[in-house]
């Protein structure tokens, strides 16, 4: 399940809640999860930041899936399993 997929759910999700208290808690775990700290990034990371979305603008990039299929090809045609 993709972030966006998971996201979506979870939204139809709690619409569908009622309990105030259940929602109160939700809310709780929210909220500190968005409190995070900032991260200071050195020159050097955002730069490879900016790098990479410019990357992935110009479809530079691979899905996790088809790699993962790909490293496991690769393995089982270069590894003799025990």
């Amino acid at each position: 399940m993709t972030t966006v997929e998971l996201k979506k759910m979870l939204i139809h999700r709690i619409t569908e809640i009622n309990d105030v208290s259940f929602l109160k808690a939700i809310k709780t775990i929210l909220d500190s999860k968005t409190e995070a700290e900032i991260i200071a990034l050195t020159p050097e990371q955002r730069n490879e930041i900016v790098a990479s979305r410019k990357d992935v603008e110009q479809g530079l990039y691979i899905e996790q899936e088809i790699l993962d299929n790909e490293v496991s090809k690769w393995l089982s045609a270069n590894f003799v399993r025990a």
